[in-house]
């Protein structure tokens, strides 16, 4: 067999184990190996880029940043900083229709900027805004599907896993991303708020709600207390934004700097325990080394690609195809979109990245635009059946008891997709929404 052919049977043998259920990082070591193995026909030689590869793919610098950021993003949850920016934005909208809605929405956001993980923030406000709406009289669908609707802006609005990740495997710089996807996910909040001004107006059966524009919170909340409340928040967001932002800090330097600060608003708010501290150090440590294995795997299995020649052949095939720039994205959108339903986002960026940017470079795209576009479409898998990972995370966090089936999360959440895919058009029909900043 041609290089190209095995590059492609390593593609549909990598699919067809992935839907039996193999972990991605394995499925995509175990085929690296063996398609390097017959592309070469030598055993140690396929044996030594393993061992490279496992040395050198997450030995740079810029790998720091996530654990550091996974720290960060855990210290704050458990300092309920959450649950403390959703009391004050229920608060404010507190006389809307759909108010605590849209102040589910507005958490997310300021969450979504000290965190930059979409299943913290699922996790969260499941437990925070989910019993409140529901108390006053929203639908359970439409409670559940605001806040897995919201928690994709964790990954959106800077700092974001997804954007570190994208920066490393297309060697853009992380901090440009990070400038990058402010724009767009502020316009998504900004939407999201909008659809569900509407939706309470036009489609009151779906938001439910005892008329939050004439029901009083059970206590009033004073100028003071609120300042209180998100004092801690705006310490964060300037510390670690405006340190990337003003040039004082590296990715890298910001996440460290962001995990003392949340640590330290733990302590004086006397919400981390000896137990607590251990459990989020633990659970920094399973999710990086979850990422981390992903990366080695999609490294091993980029060179594997570059051997094999397929890249090249790709290109060559786009060119002669007429497709053009325009056609190639919107296919790539359309893979990302369709992988959502069955892969994590991660997973899904390394196994499509390494195809993609080699053509996409010779054709010079403008990959931090691209970086947007490839985020927004990822997370729009996290709301979508069978997999949606938001929508499973929301669904767990309920507990065993909860009478609200992922059926119903799906349905509460599928609004929110549609919103997303509004966002990604606009997005691409206008590039300057990602790039203005920048």
């Amino acid at each position: 067999m041609s290089g190209v052919e095995i590059a492609f049977l390593s593609i549909g043998v990598m699919l067809l184990l992935i839907y039996s259920g193999m972990h991605v990082a394995i499925a995509l070591i175990l085929l690296s190996f063996g398609g390097v193995w017959l592309l070469r026909g030598n055993f140690d030689i396929a044996s030594n880029m393993l061992v490279l590869a496992f040395k050198d793919a997450i030995a740079d610098y810029i790998f720091g940043v996530v654990p550091l950021f996974v720290l960060m993003g855990l210290l704050v949850a458990v300092a309920g900083i959450g649950r403390d920016t959703f009391e004050v934005a229920a608060q404010v909208f507190r006389r809307v229709v759909g108010g605590l809605g849209i102040a589910t929405v507005a958490a997310n956001a300021v969450f979504a900027a000290i965190t930059g993980i979409s299943i913290a923030s699922a996790a969260v406000f499941t437990k925070v805004a989910v019993p409140e709406m529901m108390r006053h009289g929203y639908t359970p669908r439409f409670s559940v599907g605001v806040v897995a609707g919201s928690s994709v802006l964790g990954m959106l609005l800077p700092p974001s896993l997804l954007f570190i990740l994208y920066g490393v495997l297309t060697e853009q710089s992380v901090g440009s991303l990070f400038i990058a996807g402010i724009i767009p996910g502020t316009l998504l909040a900004l939407i999201y708020c909008v659809g569900i001004l509407a939706m309470g107006r036009f489609w009151p059966s779906f938001v439910g709600g005892r008329q939050i524009a004439t029901s009083e919170p059970v206590r009033e909340m004073g100028a003071a207390e609120m300042a209180g409340k998100l004092a801690p928040i705006v310490v964060l967001v300037a510390l670690v934004l405006g340190g990337i932002y003003g040039g004082f800090f590296t990715p890298t330097e910001a996440g460290a700097a962001g995990a003392l600060g949340a640590l330290l608003i733990s302590l004086v708010k006397r919400r981390l325990s000896l137990t607590s501290f251990w459990q989020v150090l633990v659970q920094t440590g399973h999710t990086t080394s979850s990422i981390c294995f992903l990366i080695v795997g999609a490294s091993l299995y980029s060179r594997m690609l570059a051997m094999s020649g397929m890249p090249g052949w790709l290109g060559s095939w786009v060119v002669e195809s007429g497709l053009g720039v325009t056609g190639i994205i919107v296919a790539l959108l359309l893979v990302v979109i369709l992988l959502g339903t069955i892969l994590d986002s991660a997973s899904i960026m390394l196994l499509t990245l390494p195809i993609a940017i080699p053509i996409l470079m010779g054709m010079q795209v403008d990959l931090i635009w691209l970086g947007v576009l490839m985020v927004i479409a990822v997370e729009i898998g996290l709301l979508t059946p069978p997999f949606g990972i938001a929508v499973f995370v929301v669904k767990a966090t309920m507990g065993p008891d909860s009478k609200v089936t992922l059926n119903e999360i799906f349905a509460g959440a599928a609004p929110f997709a549609g919103m997303m895919m509004l966002v990604l058009v606009l997005v691409f029909l206008f590039p300057w929404l990602a790039t203005a900043l920048i």
